[in-house]
């Protein structure tokens, strides 16, 4: 006898379902860094390719961004940090507008300054 219940992989996104879904992910790093782009990773990055390459950009930038974050609280010591973590502030803005502008128009978008932790 079968078992009742048996896992069914979530079927594919339409095109239009993740272009909204890459756009929000990357306006949702403006406001709550890191976790909107591990949590799309993570939940949808089975659901399609534009999904998965969008998640799994912004995850990269984001991580190389908390890395920059943790050197500039580090050198607030000798007060260069302060400066250090603004520029960061400023460039995640400008390069998650970008990011999500390209994903809405269903675009690839590769962030610079950003190294491929997860492949």
């Amino acid at each position: 006898m079968p078992p009742p219940y048996q896992y069914q992989p979530a079927p594919p996104l339409s095109d239009s379902d993740q272009r909204l879904w890459a756009t929000l992910i990357h306006v949702g790093g403006v406001f709550f860094w890191i976790w909107p782009s591990l949590i799309g990773y993570l939940v949808a990055k089975d659901r399609g390719a534009f999904i998965r390459e969008h998640a799994r950009q912004a995850l990269n930038f984001h991580i190389t961004m908390a890395i920059a974050v943790l050197i500039g609280f580090l050198l607030t010591i000798i007060l260069v940090g302060f400066l250090i973590i603004a520029a960061i502030a400023v460039v995640i803005l400008i390069f998650s507008i970008l990011a999500a502008v390209a994903a809405n128009n269903g675009q690839l978008f590769r962030y610079p300054l950003s190294y491929e932790f997860i492949k």
